[in-house]
């Protein structure tokens, strides 16, 4: 067996609301071979993965799954398990997982959660070639397999810091995803969204980030604002160091200018031999050296976030206690192998590393790595107190002075920092600093705030939920109001309309549909943008404040939504187009697609149900939002059910748009007063502008936008495009299925004077019958047929497609003189114009919709040319007789 292709699908899709990974698995010779047909087979496999016992499976028991083993259960189920269960020893706790055929041949459809891509690809790999080795009584390491895979978890964990911004985010429900796997996330959505990276935040200064990374500068500024700060100097030669040393007086603290977390630091220097080892240790870290006063007293950390204290903890330095029987390096391992130490940041604390600073600071006790201190002695490995070097902390938020928490946050308004933690040296916290009580030692930006939610004891401190708090105040959501259109036909219309309403209404909208995304009538990028990426660039822009969003099958099925939720969803209608695409059988199959769309309609959102399609009452079904009914005919029994009690509908009556909230009604709009529905003539764009209307009304737009935004909507690109040429009209429309076909002709038949003329295409991904019956419905419908091909065949032969659309044309019984195939779009195009007639009305279904504009407005050109030279030439044919006229009349 053998993996032939693997899709994540990261937001909600058609098999869950949350991540899955999909994966195609051909399984050969083994289709129909069970576990239980197979020798040994699942002896095997559970001494390779004994936790495959607590497997509950489809029996919803501990054990479920290994009974279906022996019952004998097919290997794309087994494959399914052992991916899930890899997850789970790597540290993921995912359960949820399906197997299913498909119409290819030995190829099944795994599908399992995951948390990780990343972890969650390797495993899968490892899944194959482990089920393989089982099924063919090879050898499998998997030991070394896995271990390689739980390096990669441990390397894409969130960093504490950034892993609490994340909760706080998900719990107050403001929309979080994380930038590929780094500690960089973005939060909200268009104007609301803000970039987070770990607590650097969108709003934090840099020349104030620079600022405190000059441990001298920050000293100095702070002194001049009468903060409490050590004495310091600034040498680059160890000789300066020295100087600097006796000029103290005192023991000093020698680091690095710049640095974090403590590398380079030694503190407590009290002889020249050591100030000079001091300064060779720092200088492995920075050109230039800092020497400071040694302030005596405990270490803190103090945290402020929008310029109030948020946290408080004293930092104890990395130690060992000694039991009389193991050494200093053998207790330090001791302590590391807690699971909540780990390398870095990726834990809650850190792993205590012995480095030439942890030898110094050993050196001073008489001790080594290799001694083994007596029992209960309290032996330092570090004298700072930093976290990433092993330190613990201990909250003391409560217990610190109302003064020294007011000074952290008049410091913080000093250098500028949004976001900063305050190193502190106190003998009492809970007395005011200066007058021998301490100082601040050191200001850092994106300081870890992992301390303050995991003490070692005392009150953990929610800082994070204090950062979300101050980049989304007053509980907001950080989100914009979303509107996500699907359906077979009119997406791309209702989706235009609505972004007109919008527009009126004060919004700056952002709009992706198949002809590419928008910001209010500006086209930002050109092409079919109606799946999840094209969603999630507009959610991304900051100038966008609504998203309306045309959310096709094709996205859907592959890839899933580019949001977790919106705040109206539609579903136009339902009919035949995609069969035969994805797995879409069925039109039962394409509502169950689209009808994800409803069923991520915020509880406090509307989904807009078409109550006069057939699928009406399989979208009720699915929908937990309010349901706002919509219909041509005011009488429709979804209408006066709904409305009966008590619910909302917009329907049509007396030749108006009506909203109506149980006995209560009001118009909202004539169709007569909206251009694109050519008085009523045009149906499918009536149907179109009743639902953008309710979907506007269902949000909250006040009446009168509405009313505007579909008034002035008059220019449609592409979807019912009447020109003018000479005398007859050419219709440019993307109508590519056969609801699409029919509104067309219906339309053409009201608006036309003569013959209906068509210029048709069908795309080559559909079924064969369906493309002959479009052609037989094209052929039932127009005068004259002339058939084209698509320039992007689909993977047919040229003319393949267009030969199954002449088959349908004749079958409606059209005459073999009424049927012309040039399969070249362009020249379709010209060959139709060339041979209009009088009040003709052709209709043009495009596929590049800029070469069939350019074609018509360059024969429309040609045309009033010839017209203009025309004219001429009669003017100088009535010139001339009217001088010979002239002439004779001198003559007599």
């Amino acid at each position: 067996m053998k993996i032939v292709e693997i899709k994540a699908l990261t937001g909600p899709n058609v098999f869950s609301h949350h991540p899955v990974l999909w994966c195609k698995v051909d399984l050969g010779k083994f289709t129909d071979v069970s576990s239980c047909q197979i020798d040994g087979f699942n002896e095997r496999l559970l001494e390779f993965l004994p936790n495959l016992n607590d497997h509950q499976c489809a029996l919803g028991e501990k054990g479920g799954f290994v009974k279906r083993l022996y019952e004998g259960t097919y290997l794309a189920h087994i494959f399914e398990h052992i991916v899930l269960e890899l997850q789970n020893e790597c540290g993921d706790d995912v359960s949820y997982g399906k197997a299913r055929v498909t119409k290819q041949d030995n190829i099944y459809d795994v599908i399992v959660a995951f948390y990780y891509e990343s972890v969650a690809r390797r495993c899968a790999k490892i899944s194959e070639e482990l089920l393989n080795a089982v099924i063919f009584k090879q050898p499998y390491d998997l030991k070394t397999k896995l271990l390689k895979v739980q390096k990669v978890w441990q390397a894409v964990q969130l960093g504490p810091s950034a892993q609490t911004i994340y909760q706080a985010a998900k719990q107050r429900n403001i929309p979080v995803q994380r930038f590929f796997e780094e500690d960089l996330l973005e939060l909200g959505q268009g104007i609301h969204r803000q970039k987070v990276w770990s607590t650097v935040t969108e709003k934090t200064s840099l020349v104030a980030a620079d600022l405190v990374s000059n441990k001298y500068l920050t000293t100095q500024l702070l002194s001049r604002h009468n903060v409490p700060v050590p004495r310091n100097e600034i040498v680059e030669q160890e000789e300066e160091a020295v100087k600097a040393f006796h000029h103290f007086g005192g023991k000093v603290v020698v680091k690095p200018l710049t640095g974090s977390h403590g590398r380079g630091v030694t503190v407590e220097v009290e002889n020249e031999k050591d100030i000079r080892e001091a300064f060779r240790i720092a200088a492995a870290y920075d050109e230039y050296i800092l020497i400071e006063e040694y302030i005596v007293g405990r270490q803190y950390r103090i945290c402020v976030v929008d310029g109030k204290m948020v946290a408080a903890s004293e930092r104890i330095p990395a130690y060992v206690i000694g039991d009389g029987k193991h050494t200093v390096e053998e207790l330090v391992r001791i302590i590391n192998s807690n699971p909540l130490r780990g390398d870095g940041h990726d834990k809650p604390l850190s792993k205590i590393v012995i480095d030439e600073v942890a030898l110094a600071v050993l050196e001073k006790q008489k001790l080594t790595p290799h001694l083994v201190p007596e029992a209960k002695r309290v032996v330092q490995i570090r004298a700072t107190a930093n976290l990433s070097t092993g330190g613990t902390a201990v909250d003391v938020t409560k217990g610190v002075h109302e003064e020294t928490a007011k000074l952290a946050e008049y410091a913080a308004q000093i250098v500028g920092l949004d976001i900063a933690g305050f190193d502190i040296i106190a003998k009492d916290i809970t007395k005011p600093l200066g007058s021998g009580n301490g100082a601040f030692i050191e200001v850092n930006a994106a300081p870890g705030i992992r301390m303050h939610h995991y003490p070692s004891a005392g009150q953990p401190q929610d800082v994070g939920g204090a950062i979300i708090e101050y980049l989304y105040p007053y509980e907001q959501t950080g989100r914009i109001p979303i509107t996500a259109i699907t359906g077979t036909n009119g997406k791309t219309t209702v989706t235009r309309m609505l972004s007109s309403i919008y527009q009126q209404a004060g919004f700056a909208v952002g709009m992706s549909n198949t002809e590419g995304i928008f910001f209010n009538n500006e086209c930002m990028f050109k092409g079919d943008c109606s799946g999840p990426d094209s969603a999630k660039m507009i959610l991304a822009n900051k100038k966008v404040s609504a998203a309306v969003l045309e959310t096709a099958r094709g996205g859907i099925v592959r890839a899933g939504l580019g949001f977790d939720r919106c705040d109206v969803g539609i579903i136009t209608n339902i009919s035949e187009d995609h069969l035969g695409q994805d797995g879409i059988e069925s039109l039962e199959d394409l509502a169950y697609i689209k009808s994800l769309i409803l069923e991520v309609v915020d509880k406090n959102g509307a989904a807009i149900i078409n109550a006069d399609d057939t699928f009406a009452e399989y979208f009720t079904s699915r929908v937990c939002a309010p349901i706002v009914y919509t219909s041509i005919q005011a009488e429709n029994k979804w209408i006066k059910r709904h409305l009966g009690i008590g619910g909302k509908c917009v329907f049509i009556k007396d030749d108006k748009i009506y909203a109506a909230h149980g006995d209560k009604m009001k118009e909202l709009v004539a169709i007569s007063d909206i251009p694109v529905t050519m008085y009523g003539k045009a149906l499918h764009n009536v149907q179109n502008a009743l639902i953008a209307a309710a979907a506007a009304h269902a949000y909250g737009i006040n009446d009168q936008y509405i009313r505007k935004g579909l008034r002035n909507f008059a220019q449609n690109n592409g979807r019912l495009m009447v020109i003018q040429i000479r005398d007859f009209s050419v219709c440019v429309d993307y109508g590519h299925n056969m609801d699409g076909y029919k509104a067309l002709i219906a339309t053409a038949r009201k608006l036309g004077k003569g013959r209906i003329i068509g210029v048709i295409a069908a795309p080559g991904d559909r079924q064969d019958s369906s493309i002959v019956e479009l052609g037989r419905v094209a052929g039932l419908g127009f005068d004259e047929i002339y058939i084209k091909e698509d320039s992007d065949l689909r993977g047919r032969n040229r003319g393949e497609t267009a030969e199954l659309l002449k088959k349908g044309v004749v079958n409606a019984g059209v005459a073999a003189e009424k049927i012309k195939v040039i399969l070249d779009e362009r020249q379709a195009v010209e060959l139709a114009l060339n041979h209009a007639q009088k009040d003709d009305f052709i209709v043009v279904f495009y596929e590049l919709y800029d070469v069939v504009m350019k074609t018509v407005m360059q024969m429309k050109k040609r045309f009033e040319e010839e017209k203009e030279s025309k004219m001429e030439g009669k003017y100088e044919v009535l010139a001339i007789e009217k001088e010979k006229h002239n002439v004779k009349r001198k003559t007599i």
